[in-house]
C-alpha cells in the first residue's frame, strides 16, 4: 500500500518525538492537526515548510538517524555495564575499534575490540547503504559520575555521554520517627518590622530560626530567582530572567559589610526622604517590585562603587568568587546591556543577539551592580542555611522568561518557535499557553545537559528538598508552535531516564530530596517511574477530595510530601467557604470517619485542624503547612490563569512575622504537629487525644 503524505507525516513526527495524538483531562482521544504537526517539525528543526517536504524530510531524517552512530548519552544504572547501541554502515564491521572511556575524575580506560564481534540488534539498508546495530556492553562497577565514551574506527570517531548514577534520588531511610515537617510562605510575602516593604533573606533566616525551635526541618517558598523588575516587568517566580541566578530584590541591605565603610551610603539610608519610602512600601498592602528594588538599588550601587573604588579583603573575595564561577560576569554583562540599550535582547544588534559582547554595549557600573548583587544573594542565603537551621523547600520552575539570560546565552538548545503549557481542561477549555521556549529534547542531550545540571546545581547548594514544577516534563511536554492557539498543541517527547538519572546523581551528591509536581492529568506511567526512581511524589488534600468515592480522601503514600493546598489554590478558608453542601460534608465525614471531633461544617477552623492533623498524623514523609491557613487566611497568593488584574504575587502576608510568631494558637498548633509527626505513622492512642488537639467541638481560641 502506497505510504500517504499525512502517513508520512506521522512518521516523521513520531522520529521526531511528536506524539501524534493524546488523551485529554476526560479521557478523550485527541488527534493531532496536520498544521499542528509541521509547525511542531519547525520548531524542532526539521525542513518542512508543507506536505510536500515530507518525504525528504523523512529520508534525511532516517540517514540521520543511522549515521549518527552513537547516542549523545547513555544511563549506567547502579554500576551495572551500560549496553551501547552502536549504528555502523557495514563497510566497518570487520574493523578493531579503540574504545576510550574518560572518567569524570580525568582517569582513561583503553582498550579494543572487533566490531564483528558484537552481537547484532538489528540491520537496515538506508539509501542504499548497509548498516547494523550492534550492541557494546562498557565494563561493569563505573564510578557514579559523568564519563566520556569515544569509539575510533578506520579514522572515524564517535562519542557519548555515560551518565553512571543510582537508580534511585537521595533519601533518608523511612521511619516513624523521622517523617517531616516544615512551613511555607512566598518570601515576598513575609513581613516584618524591618524589612523594606518585602520578605528579604534574613527574615528567611529569622523564620527559619522561629521553625527550628518548634521542631521543623523545612522552610519552603517559592522560586528565589532573578527576575525582571524594571524593564521589562514580570514579577511572576515562574517566569524568571534565569534559573542560574538569584533576585537581588531578596537582599538584605542593612546587613551588607560595605554599608558601615561607605559614608554616601549611611547618609541615604539615613535621609528622611529614603525612611519615608521605606515606611510607604512596608505600609502598602502589595509589594510594589519596582519601587523596592529601586530603592535597594540606589543603596547598592552606593557599595558597589565603595567595594570596587579601593584593593581590600572584601574585594578579594569578590574576585575569587567570580573566578570560582565565572558564569556571573556574562550574566551581569548581559543584564547591565539590556539597561543600556533600553530593550530586550531579540531586538538587539546581530553580534549582540548572537551571545557577543564588548566594551560600550553596556555600562560598566551596571555590570558593577550586577556581580556584587549576585555575590551578596550568595553570602546571605549561605547564611540564613547555616548548620542547624531547618533547610529550605526550594522550587525550580519549570521555564525560563523568553527574553530572559538563559535563552539568550543558550539559544540553540532552545526552541525559540514555540512555547510550553498545558492541553484544554474542564477549567482551560481553550487550553493554557505559560509563554516559555520549551528546551530542545536532542540539542540539551548534545551539550551533555550542561545547562539542566548547572540549573539543578544552583539550587541543590541550599535545599535540602527541591520541588520539580511540571515533573511531567521529564517525559513530555505540551508544546504550542507560534502563531497556533493552545488548542492546537502537541506533545513532545524527552528522554525521561537521562532526567532522572542526572536528578539521581545530583540529589546523592548534595543529600538532597526530590519532590514532583504532579499533580492534575498526569498518566500513570510517570507517576511510576517517579516511584522508580526515588521521586517524593505530591499529596494535595484539596485536589485529592473526592465526595463521589466512597473513601472520598486517599491515605497519603509514604514517599509524598503532604499538603491542604499549593500556591496555586485557593486558602483552606476560602476553599471552604466556596465548596458546595457535599463536598463540605464529605470531608467532614470522611474525617469523622477516622475519629476527629468535627459534628460541625461551618466552622472552618475545626475542620482545618482535623485535615491537618489527618495528614501530620499520617505516614506521608514529608508534611507542608501553609502559614496563612493557620489565620484563616482567604485571598490567594496566585489565581492561574490571571494577570494584572489580580493582585498574583505581590500579596503580603496579613500579619508580621513577630506577630504570627507569637500568636498562641498558631505556636500550638504547629507543636502539636510536630508532635504527631514524631508518633507512629497513622496512628493515635485514643479519640480523647484526638479531641486534645481539635479542642472538642471548636478549636482553641
Amino acid at each position: 500500500m502506497a505510504t500517504t503524505p499525512i502517513s508520512a507525516l506521522r512518521r516523521l513526527a513520531g522520529l521526531y518525538g511528536i506524539q501524534t495524538a493524546y488523551r485529554d483531562a476526560i479521557g478523550r482521544r485527541r488527534q493531532a492537526e496536520t498544521l499542528s504537526l509541521l509547525a511542531a517539525l519547525a520548531a524542532l528543526g526539521a525542513p518542512v515548510e508543507n506536505l510536500t517536504a515530507v518525504p525528504e524530510a523523512l529520508r534525511e531524517r532516517r540517514q540521520r538517524y543511522w549515521q549518527q552512530g552513537l547516542e549523545p548519552a547513555t544511563v549506567a544504572w547502579q554500576g551495572k555495564p551500560a549496553q551501547l547501541g552502536l549504528r555502523l554502515p557495514a563497510e566497518l564491521t570487520a574493523a578493531r575499534a579503540g574504545c576510550s572511556l574518560e572518567l569524570e575524575t580525568g582517569e582513561v580506560k583503553n582498550w579494543t575490540c572487533t566490531l564483528a564481534d558484537l552481537p547484532v540488534v538489528q540491520a537496515e539498508t538506508v539509501e542504499g547503504i548497509e548498516y547494523s546495530a550492534r550492541s557494546l556492553a562498557l565494563p561493569a562497577g563505573l564510578p557514579w559520575g559523568y564519563h566520556r565514551f569515544t569509539l575510533t574506527a578506520s579514522g572515524r570517531s564517535w562519542h557519548t555521554l555515560i551518565i553512571s548514577a543510582p537508580t534511585r534520588a537521595y533519601a533518608p531511610p523511612l521511619t516513624d520517627d523521622n517523617r517531616a515537617w516544615g512551613v511555607f510562605l512566598p518570601l515576598y510575602a513575609l513581613r516584618s518590622g524591618r524589612n523594606w516593604g518585602a520578605g528579604d533573606f534574613t527574615d528567611l533566616e529569622d523564620l527559619a530560626g522561629w521553625v527550628q525551635g518548634l521542631g521543623g526541618i523545612l522552610v519552603g517558598t517559592l522560586p528565589l530567582l532573578a527576575a525582571f523588575l524594571e524593564e521589562p516587568f514580570d514579577p511572576s517566580p515562574y517566569a524568571p530572567a534565569s534559573r542560574l541566578f538569584w533576585n537581588e530584590f531578596f537582599l538584605d541591605v542593612t546587613q551588607i559589610p560595605e554599608l558601615e565603610r561607605c559614608p554616601a551610603a549611611r547618609e541615604l539610608v539615613a535621609s528622611p526622604a529614603f525612611q519615608e519610602e521605606v515606611a510607604s512600601l512596608a505600609a502598602a498592602p502589595l509589594v510594589d517590585y519596582r519601587r523596592g528594588l529601586a530603592l535597594k538599588r540606589l543603596v547598592l550601587e552606593h557599595l558597589a562603587r565603595c567595594l570596587f573604588s579601593a584593593p581590600s579583603a572584601r574585594r578579594e573575595a569578590l574576585g575569587q568568587w567570580v573566578a570560582e564561577n565565572p558564569a556571573v560576569k556574562d550574566y551581569a554583562r548581559f543584564r547591565a546591556a539590556v539597561e543600556k540599550q533600553g530593550t530586550t535582547w531579540p531586538d538587539w544588534s546581530p553580534r549582540m543577539r548572537q551571545g557577543a559582547l564588548q566594551e560600550g554595549d553596556y555600562d560598566p557600573e551596571s555590570e558593577q551592580y550586577h556581580l556584587y548583587g549576585q555575590w551578596l544573594a550568595a553570602e546571605q542565603l549561605q547564611k540564613a542555611q547555616r548548620a542547624g537551621r531547618p533547610g529550605f523547600y526550594l522550587d525550580l520552575p519549570l521555564g525560563v522568561h523568553p527574553a530572559g539570560y538563559d535563552v539568550w546565552r543558550e539559544q540553540e538548545i532552545f526552541a525559540r518557535q514555540a512555547t510550553c503549557g498545558a492541553p484544554p481542561d474542564p477549567l482551560f477549555a481553550g487550553g493554557q499557553d505559560w509563554g516559555l521556549p520549551p528546551l530542545h529534547p536532542e540539542k540539551i542531550r548534545a551539550q551533555g545537559y550542561r545547562y539542566f545540571i548547572a540549573c539543578l546545581r544552583h539550587h541543590l547548594r541550599y535545599a535540602r528538598v527541591l520541588r520539580l514544577d511540571h515533573v511531567m516534563g521529564l517525559h513530555r511536554l505540551f508544546w504550542i508552535p507560534q502563531g497556533l492557539p493552545a488548542t492546537a498543541g502537541v506533545y513532545v517527547r524527552y528522554h525521561a531516564e537521562e532526567f532522572y538519572a542526572i536528578l539521581a546523581l545530583e540529589s546523592h551528591r548534595h543529600r538532597a530530596l526530590l519532590v514532583g509536581e504532579d499533580l492534575g492529568t498526569v498518566p500513570g506511567y510517570i507517576r511510576r517511574a517517579m516511584t522508580r526512581h526515588g521521586l517524593y511524589r505530591m499529596h494535595v488534600q484539596q485536589l485529592e477530595l473526592d465526595p463521589a468515592r466512597p473513601l472520598p480522601l486517599p491515605r497519603p503514600p509514604a514517599r509524598s510530601l503532604a499538603s491542604l493546598n499549593t500556591h496555586d489554590l485557593p486558602p483552606f478558608a476560602a476553599f471552604w467557604a466556596q465548596e458546595n453542601a457535599a463536598t463540605r460534608e464529605a470531608l467532614a465525614g470522611f474525617l469523622r470517619s477516622q475519629g476527629w471531633p468535627v459534628a460541625a461544617t461551618d466552622d472552618p477552623e475545626v475542620i482545618l485542624r482535623a485535615a491537618l492533623t489527618y495528614l501530620a498524623a499520617s505516614p506521608a514523609a514529608l508534611l507542608l503547612v501553609n502559614l496563612e491557613d493557620l489565620w484563616l487566611e482567604t485571598a490567594p497568593q496566585n489565581i492561574p490563569g490571571t494577570g494584572a488584574e489580580q493582585p498574583n504575587w505581590r500579596r503580603k502576608a496579613r500579619y508580621r512575622l513577630e506577630e504570627f510568631s507569637q500568636i498562641p494558637q498558631v505556636r500550638e498548633f504547629l507543636e502539636e504537629i510536630c508532635r504527631l509527626r514524631r508518633m507512629k505513622a497513622g496512628r493515635l492512642k485514643d479519640k480523647a487525644e484526638r479531641n486534645s488537639f481539635t479542642g472538642g467541638e471548636r478549636g482553641p481560641k
